[in-house]
């Protein structure tokens, strides 16, 4: 499978954007996507999944309430809602996926997608 992030850009503080996550090779039935991202100087850090399967979620506690993560009908997008943003949610957003059934790390991952706020 391959991964196609989109939607980064320049926002202000409070402001909100949305990330998109395009898979081709095939749907994300059966795989778990997640959202993850890199500030400068960090370690990258897990943002946000949702199962393909049953469609739960999860959130790291720094975006709850803030950040959404969805998929379209098809099954082959997954979004990030990003409302309300910081500062310190700059960084490079990457999604990813693996299988339902894995606890393992994801092995599949997209380019990136810069995201900036200002204050």
């Amino acid at each position: 499978v391959q991964l196609q992030a989109s939607g980064g850009g320049l926002v202000q503080a409070g402001g909100s954007l949305r990330l998109s996550c395009t898979a081709s090779g095939r749907t994300l039935s059966t795989l778990e996507a997640g959202w993850f991202r890199q500030a400068p100087g960090k370690e990258r850090e897990f943002v946000a999944s949702i199962s393909g399967l049953s469609g739960s979620t999860r959130y790291a506690d720094s975006v709850k309430g803030r950040f959404t993560i969805s998929r379209d009908n098809a099954r082959t997008t997954v979004y990030l809602q990003m409302n309300n943003v910081k500062p310190e949610d700059t960084g490079v957003y990457y999604c990813a996926v693996r299988s339902v059934w894995s606890t393992n790390e994801y092995p599949h991952w997209g380019q990136g997608t810069l995201v900036t706020v200002s204050s």
